[in-house]
């Protein structure tokens, strides 16, 4: 199999080296940032693990400014995949063209996407099968600027033979490898706690492979529960995780990865994913919860009004600190 982004590292360069190095403001709105820097065929990833910490707001946008034929890493990706599914087969086109598959259609406890199930079951989406170690191994890869990285993962398994990886000789010893593809994204997004308006980032809990994607990726999207003051960045610069030279724009969406978490700051809306996976079960029902919950607000802060505004959104931050404190 060919990899469905190109693995070369020179053009990938020339590519990062267009990027500003000046300390510019990039603080924008969200429906200005995916406008901008999302693209029809773009190939596109979502920062987060499973449902912590996902960039839910840029993911509604992309829906609601109807991008199509999307590539996608399915990177620990739960609800963030079930989202970008619903541009497909509801009658708005095809979001999602192609698929890097490691982890997607099942939201852990909380059971699999019956609407992202049909999308992959129909056909109508390219895959490739990945290991999570795998996928993340790419995007490494990627971050220090070389087509490929190697590992044993995958090797003599079903998954190696739905992807496009290569089994190589070992130069120094003669074992035999396996070779991943340096991954270079189009575009990703990833929310964050803190964000100057320059983009450099902090954020607290797992970071998964966010830090070499936000490097990997050509243009990046950041979103932030709260924006800080740069001074407040340079009094504890060793904190930053993301600096401004990888990051596009800048948008403060607080609560921004509701319905899912945001580690100490809110839990989980565990009743409205389970909205999304009971609307789903019928495609009717599911197009009719998508006109109200996405297609039919104007903006992310419009959704959460519509899912219980600020009383529900205190609720989940309640239940999030006082289960840390009674750990």
């Amino acid at each position: 199999m060919t990899p469905f982004t190109s693995p070369a590292s020179d053009a990938a360069r020339q590519a990062f080296a267009t990027k500003p190095r000046a300390l510019v403001d990039k603080v924008t709105t969200v429906a200005d940032a995916v406008a901008r820097l999302v693209n029809d065929g773009d190939y596109f990833c979502s920062g987060g693990f499973g449902s912590n910490r996902i960039p839910t707001a840029v993911l509604h946008e992309i829906l609601r400014q109807g991008k199509q034929n999307l590539g996608f890493a399915g990177h620990t990706a739960t609800h963030d995949f079930e989202i970008l599914c619903a541009g497909n087969r509801t009658g708005r086109g095809r979001t999602l063209a192609k698929v890097d598959i490691s982890y997607v259609l099942g939201l852990e406890a909380r059971g699999l996407s019956p609407h992202a199930r049909r999308v992959i079951q129909s056909g109508d989406v390219d895959t490739q099968e990945w290991s999570n170690y795998a996928l993340a191994l790419r995007f490494a890869a990627a971050a220090v600027g070389v087509p490929f990285a190697v590992t044993r993962s995958m090797q003599g398994t079903d998954t190696f033979s739905r992807s496009s990886a290569k089994s190589i000789p070992c130069p120094f010893t003669g074992e035999q490898l396996v070779a991943v593809p340096a991954l270079y994204p189009d575009v990703a997004a990833i929310h964050v706690h803190e964000a100057d308006r320059y983009g450099n980032c902090r954020f607290k809990g797992t970071s998964v492979a966010d830090i070499d994607l936000a490097r990997a990726a050509k243009r990046l999207i950041i979103t932030c529960e709260r924006l800080v003051p740069h001074d407040e960045m340079r009094r504890n610069p060793h904190a930053t995780q993301i600096p401004f030279l990888c990051v596009d724009a800048v948008c403060e969406v607080p609560f921004g990865s509701y319905p899912g978490n945001m580690p100490g700051e809110y839990f989980s809306d565990e009743d409205h994913l389970k909205q999304w996976l009971t609307a789903e079960q019928d495609e009717e029902r599911f197009k009719a919860f998508l006109e109200e919950y996405v297609y039919g607000v104007t903006d992310f802060a419009k959704y959460i009004d519509k899912c219980g505004g600020l009383r529900r959104l205190q609720a989940l931050r309640q239940r999030e600190v006082l289960v840390g404190d009674t750990a």
